[in-house]
């Protein structure tokens, strides 16, 4: 029985075998030192010894067909894709890297170095891209474990890269990659609204593409996750806030590859709360007993970051903005999240975001009450639904503001 080690980051300090590792051992390709192949497209910047910082391609050793698959959380959701057929999408993936310096990032027109030029290329394409590659070392039987992106694994020295045909970029994105004068922020929000799917302005932003000239420079991908999420939300939420509230109490739910959500809206002005019960067995928790993780934010915003949910609570507040711009109204937004012993591997932030993106995609429930409420969504839960009731703010001010409203 391998244990489920991603805690550790699979440096196996149960003494036992890693399930993932040993998954992706299964899994690794063999190959030489040189290879052709098609980056999905991929890039990753990585976050240790900052701003000295790994920065590579991901692309797997031969051509295939339909090399998004092995990128794109937006497709594994779309398919229902299972967490083995995600760790075979991402065990195909050689991480071609090498160490650059963030800033170099600001010097777009000295292209010195034909790695980071070929990088910046991929990040900017909307298609896979030919790419041929010649390594320092084989891969190493390695991976990096992250809750905000997905298993990075195969890492060799990148000796170079070099572009085999035109990529394919979208107007938008040229044209934004090239305009020094506009913010990183503005940049992000321009390609959201140019219908460019997130993961994709992700890459764009962490290959130091947006931002004022003098200021860009590369993003840990890490972080630009939770930048892109973030910034768009926040542009949203300067509209939904002068919306009137919702008029009924709406209960949403869905579940992908062990993570279920029960979403409660409420008719109040908007505050949001993600409350996540880490179940003993999952892949943050693959020994201990269940803890809870909780943030929340009221009318006014938040500005210090979410250190307890992290990246899923830009993602879950990014897609109840997206709601609530289309129907026009605010609300009160209460995400309960399971994360069960079925999520066993981490497959990043992404697979959260378009799991509560499908949750407003399907049939809502209307109450009348927050009991009726609470007891529907106690049918899907596994967990006591007092584990999530008894610790939210929101419940706690949704019923003082209804004691007050007596008086009036």
């Amino acid at each position: 029985m391998y244990e489920l080690c991603a805690k550790c980051q699979g440096r196996g300090f149960c003494g036992k075998s890693c399930r993932i590792l040993n998954r992706i051992k299964e899994l690794q390709p063999k190959i030489g030192l040189e290879f052709e192949g098609n980056s999905p497209p991929e890039i990753f910047v990585g976050k240790f010894s900052y701003p000295n910082v790994f920065v590579g391609i991901l692309s797997p050793p031969t051509y295939t067909e339909q090399a998004e698959k092995l990128s794109m959380p937006e497709l594994w959701a779309s398919e229902n894709a299972s967490i083995n057929e995600i760790l075979q999408y991402r065990s195909q993936l050689i991480y071609g890297r090498f160490k650059n310096n963030v800033f170099n990032a600001r010097k777009q027109n000295s292209w010195q170095n034909k790695r980071f030029e070929a990088m910046q290329e991929i990040a900017m394409a909307s298609k896979p891209v030919a790419t041929e590659f010649r390594l320092g070392k084989k891969p190493q039987l390695k991976a990096e474990f992250d809750n905000h992106v997905p298993i990075i694994g195969n890492p060799a020295p990148l000796e170079q890269a070099r572009i085999q045909e035109n990529p394919k970029i979208e107007k938008k994105v040229d044209y934004l990659a090239n305009d020094s004068d506009a913010k990183a922020n503005q940049g992000i929000r321009e390609l959201y609204k140019s219908k460019i799917a997130v993961s994709n302005i992700i890459k764009i932003l962490s290959a130091g593409l947006l931002g004022l000239k003098k200021q860009r420079k590369l993003v840990p991908t890490r972080w630009a996750v939770t930048a892109t999420d973030d910034s768009i939300s926040k542009e949203m939420l300067e509209k939904i806030k002068t919306y009137q509230e919702v008029s009924d109490i709406l209960l949403f739910n869905s579940e992908y590859i062990g993570n279920h959500y029960e979403i409660l809206l409420l008719p109040s002005e908007f505050q949001f709360e993600v409350i996540e019960a880490k179940m003993s067995g999952s892949v943050w928790n693959p020994q201990g007993t269940m803890y809870i993780s909780q943030d929340y934010e009221n009318f006014y915003g938040r500005k210090d970051y979410a250190e307890d949910v992290t990246g899923a609570y830009y993602a879950n507040r990014l897609a109840v903005c997206e709601f609530l711009m289309k129907i026009r109204r605010q609300a009160s937004c209460l995400f309960m999240r399971e994360c069960r012993p079925e999520y066993w591997a981490p497959c990043g932030v992404g697979i959260l975001r378009e799991c509560s993106r499908h949750a407003f995609m399907e049939r809502v429930e209307k109450f009348s009450t927050i009991k009726e409420a609470l007891q529907s969504a106690q049918k899907r839960l596994r967990l006591n639904i007092s584990t999530f009731s008894s610790k939210s703010r929101i419940l706690q001010e949704y019923k003082k503001q209804q004691k007050l409203n007596r008086f009036f």
